[in-house]
């Protein structure tokens, strides 16, 4: 399953690559090279009449379109039509934008074939008392203490227990302290000892999740709401981290190969649904306001919109180059600190 889901991350980068691709020839420039992958190259091919060559690197990691004039270390040819830099700024705006786009439009793709196969999720609560009737975590601090799916939370530390907010309080101020949790089952109390782990005893509510066959249009309806779902989902949420309301998990791209290998287990339509939901969150990151981010880059074309006046191309490479840099740092240590304990927990 982990092939799976890397070929899915594969596809989700080939697709923002061809949105800057498409755009880029749509608009006259000249595409030297499209490589998915870095590094020296496994396979390549250049179609006969045709100025790009087409490669697979040998570290199957992102993906990118070479266009000719961008990079600002490259000697342009002011009469060169083909070039990045004598581009209008509509096209190069166009261009830097289609990525997320393209991205955009096959998160609805994703979405529609997986509500297709399985159908709308439902979840329905089980137990006459809902509100703190739990199913642990596998693995988590209160499966390891024996609760199990069904049991209801009745207090913890000798408070009540009432609702969902009582719950994650109690927890919370507890922090790393050991807690006794009251539980009823089958109409008997017990008592569990645990200890949380970051604020959490990792449970949710108890649930029986069905599925609600749909309709092409029907899918087809929700399908194109939902990335503008998750788009707005994301922005909520770091929101809410910003005011510290909400703590935020970092996870890498070894979060997102193991997400995506445990809903490829539960089936196709789970896999599709999550690879529309990366594809959507993928369509918006690469917009945020950051140097090497398409965001960045189109955060220097609007001061061109607006000043009238090209900044300094070998500055802002400079820039971008530096902003990689640290974007490739954060990213090893959040596998370093983040993904790799994650899968050992698993």
């Amino acid at each position: 399953m982990v092939f799976v889901a890397v070929l899915g991350l594969a596809v989700l980068m080939i697709v923002h690559e061809t949105g800057h691709y498409l755009a880029a020839r749509r608009f006259g420039m000249r595409v030297t090279k499209f490589s998915i992958g870095f590094g020296p190259a496994l396979w390549k091919h250049q179609p006969k009449g045709s100025p790009t060559t087409f490669q697979i690197g040998i570290i199957p990691f992102l993906a990118y379109v070479q266009i000719a004039g961008m990079n600002p270390y490259d000697e342009v040819d002011k009469d060169d039509k083909g070039s990045y830099a004598n581009a209008s700024l509509w096209a190069r705006i166009v261009t830097i934008f289609a990525g997320s786009l393209a991205n955009y439009l096959f998160a609805s793709v994703f979405f529609f074939f997986g509500l297709l196969h399985t159908g709308l999720p439902h979840a329905d609560l089980i137990c006459n008392a809902p509100s703190v009737c739990v199913a642990p975590r596998p693995d988590g601090p209160a499966a390891k203490a024996g609760i199990q799916e069904g049991d209801r939370i009745a207090g913890i530390d000798g408070s009540a227990i009432k609702s969902w907010e009582d719950l994650a309080k109690a927890v919370t101020a507890a922090g790393q302290r050991e807690v006794v949790v009251q539980i009823e089952r089958g109409g008997q109390l017990s008592e569990k000892r645990m200890v949380p782990t970051e604020g959490k005893i990792q449970v949710g509510p108890h649930v029986r999740i069905w599925y609600q066959k749909l309709t092409i249009s029907d899918a087809g309806l929700r399908s194109l709401k939902a990335p503008t779902a998750v788009i707005a989902g994301q922005v909520t949420a770091i929101g809410r981290w910003i005011r510290g309301k909400e703590k935020v998990e970092l996870g890498g791209p070894g979060r997102m190969v193991s997400e995506l290998s445990d809903a490829a287990r539960e089936g196709i339509g789970s896999y599709l649904t999550l690879l529309g939901a990366v594809s959507a969150w993928l369509a918006a990151f690469n917009l945020f306001p950051l140097p090497a981010l398409d965001g960045g880059r189109l955060i220097f074309l609007g001061f061109e919109a607006i000043s009238r006046k090209r900044p300094n191309a070998k500055a802002e490479g400079i820039v971008h180059a530096v902003g990689l840099l640290v974007f490739l740092g954060l990213m090893a240590v959040v596998t370093v600190f983040s993904d790799i304990p994650h899968f050992f927990k698993k």
